[in-house]
């Protein structure tokens, strides 16, 4: 349990959490586990309109759970396509609980670095609604609007390269306040929340233990993870903390945006520089329809030779898992978080190339 609390500690100081919002680590789901427990405990609420946020699959599948198995009766979907953002301006946050990931991790696609204005800000003359906010790929590499979020999960799984399946929630106390709200309403006992999502025991009070917030978990969480994050949040204390951090993340995709502008057949899915993803870098290529590629139809056609590219790069040993998500438009995507070295970044790029050029060249 001490062990748990110097990692929730050494998370609030690295991240800049405020210090009235309360973090607890809940084992078994990774970030999934963590929003799904935020989404079964906090949204619903009666004369609380939902807006969901999709410009990616992850967003798409918060939004599938609360339109098919939470069944919330007032959802609206704000959407865009891969590679943009909706049109935040249609957003009422405030008004209403509004459920986004900060990052598309399977677009490359983020909101941009000005501090939300679209969210207003907290205290007085803030309506009931909540954020809640999906920030595993942005956690670590990204500066996030703290005062703004009412909900936030992350896994260190994604940008301090650790083992999965344990997640971060950290809430604050306009959250905490809607979960007991929640309790006295009946919301929660109606719901039947799973014991592996249930922040709250007595569902009919909604008020959460402790010793949840200092250490203590649902379930039996791995120790080897936790020893692992400790030693990675020492290491992002070693590099210089957060700024140092981003610095990295940033220092990736700016490499990989040199190499892009001196190839005309790469471009970013994320065409807006301002909202381009430095930790899922998600490219396109040109050029791949000629190939004479058995595959039929231009997607699939494309998506075959994307994976030649990668099977390529993959069998030389310089790149795995580098093909874009399976929902995704087909490109590659490159992963530029904090732990991964700039150099190791500039190395890959050239083998990028070779396979491109392997490809077009046997399949012509």
């Amino acid at each position: 349990m001490g062990r748990i609390q110097r990692a929730l500690e050494l998370t609030r100081d690295i991240l800049g959490i405020p210090g009235d919002f309360r973090l607890a680590l809940l084992p078994g789901g990774g970030d999934t586990g963590a929003f799904e427990a935020a989404l079964w405990s906090l949204v619903g609420t009666k004369g609380v309109p939902v807006q969901a946020l999709v410009w990616e699959a992850f967003g798409q599948g918060w939004y599938d759970d609360l339109t098919t198995q939470l069944k919330v009766e007032e959802v609206e979907l704000v959407s865009a396509p891969y590679g943009e953002l909706p049109d935040l301006s249609q957003v009422s946050a405030g008004e209403n609980d509004v459920c986004f990931v900060y990052n598309g991790t399977t677009s490359g696609v983020c909101l941009p670095d000005d501090g939300a204005p679209w969210i207003p800000p907290s205290g007085a003359g803030k309506g009931r609604g909540l954020t809640l906010c999906d920030a595993t790929s942005a956690c670590f590499c990204m500066p996030l609007p703290w005062e703004k979020l009412d909900v936030t999960t992350f896994s260190w799984q994604k940008a301090l390269g650790g083992e999965g399946a344990h997640g971060i929630l950290v809430l604050s106390p306009r959250a905490l306040a809607r979960l007991e709200e929640n309790g006295r309403s009946g919301l929660l006992a109606a719901r039947g929340i799973p014991k592996l999502l249930r922040l709250a025991p007595d569902p009919s009070t909604g008020t959460v233990p402790e010793g949840l917030w200092t250490g203590s978990t649902i379930n039996t969480p791995s120790m080897l993870c936790v020893e692992d994050y400790l030693d990675a949040l020492q290491w992002a204390q070693e590099k210089g903390g957060l700024p140092a951090l981003i610095a990295r993340s940033r220092a990736n995709l700016e490499a990989v945006e040199a190499f892009v502008a001196k190839k005309p057949w790469l471009s970013f899915l994320a065409s807006n520089p301002r909202t381009r993803s430095s930790t899922s870098i998600c490219l396109r290529i040109e050029g791949l329809e000629e190939a004479g590629s058995t595959a039929r139809g231009g997607g699939s056609q494309v998506r075959h030779r994307l994976k030649e590219m990668a099977a390529l790069m993959e069998r030389e040993g310089v790149a795995y898992d580098i093909a874009s998500y399976r929902e995704a438009p087909p490109g590659l995507r490159i992963w530029g978080g904090p732990t991964v070295e700039t150099e190791d970044i500039r190395r890959l790029l050239p083998w990028i190339e070779w396979a491109y050029d392997r490809v077009k060249t046997t399949s012509g």
